[in-house]
C-alpha cells in the first residue's frame, strides 16, 4: 500500500507539473474538465475548455465520426493558444467550407495510427539513436525527440517544432498528446 500511494502521488506531482491534474478517479485534467479513459477522443475533447478551436475545425472538416472510431488514435492536439500562435485569420480560412481539404489536411497530420503514449514515443526514439519519424495519418511525417529527461518535442516537415505540454490523456480509442503549436504538412 505504501509504494501504492508513493507512486500515486509522484504521478500526480508529474502531471500537475505538466499542466493537468488528476482526480480520485485518476482520470487527468484537461482544459478544466475531467477526460475519462472510457470515453472516445471527441467526447473527451468536447468538453475541454483549452480545445474548441479544434473541437470546431474537427467538426468543420468532418472528421467527429472518424475519431469516434476503434482506432486507436494518437492525436497530437493543439490548444486555442496554439491555434492564436498562426497568423491572423488563417483558423478563419480553414473553417471555410471551400477550404475542407486543406483543414482536413492539417488535421490529420496531427494523428497518428495506434497508440503512442510517452513511454511508447520515449522507446521509439531511444531506439532512433534519438530521433523517431512516425507516419501521420494525412501521409506526411512528424519527427519526435527529446529535450531533457521528460519533454518530447516534435518537428514538422517545415522545421516548425511542437512541445508535448500534457502528456498520456488516455482514451477507449487511443491516446491524446496536447502540445502547444500547431504543426503544419507541407
Amino acid at each position: 500500500m505504501k509504494n501504492y500511494l508513493k507512486r500515486t502521488m509522484i504521478t500526480t506531482v508529474a502531471l500537475m507539473a505538466l499542466g493537468s491534474t488528476v482526480n480520485a478517479q485518476n482520470t487527468v485534467q484537461v482544459g478544466g474538465e475531467a477526460m475519462y479513459p472510457k470515453k472516445d477522443i471527441v467526447d473527451n475533447a468536447v468538453n475541454s475548455a483549452d480545445h474548441t478551436t479544434l473541437v470546431a475545425a474537427v467538426k468543420a472538416a468532418g472528421l467527429a465520426a472518424t475519431l469516434k472510431g476503434d482506432g486507436p488514435f494518437t492525436v497530437f492536439a493543439p490548444t486555442n493558444a496554439a491555434f492564436d500562435k498562426l497568423p491572423e485569420g488563417t483558423v478563419a480560412a480553414l473553417l471555410k467550407p471551400e477550404n475542407k481539404d486543406q483543414l482536413t489536411k492539417v488535421l490529420t497530420y496531427h494523428v497518428i495510427a495506434g497508440k503512442y503514449d510517452s513511454k511508447s514515443l520515449q522507446k521509439a526514439i531511444k531506439s532512433g539513436n534519438g530521433m523517431a519519424k512516425l507516419k501521420t495519418v494525412s501521409g506526411g511525417m512528424l519527427t519526435f525527440m527529446l529535450n531533457g529527461p521528460m519533454n518530447i518535442v516534435m518537428k514538422d516537415e517545415s522545421g516548425n517544432v511542437a512541445t508535448i505540454s500534457t502528456y498520456d490523456v488516455y482514451q477507449s480509442n487511443g491516446v491524446i498528446n496536447v502540445i502547444e503549436s500547431v504543426l503544419l504538412p507541407l
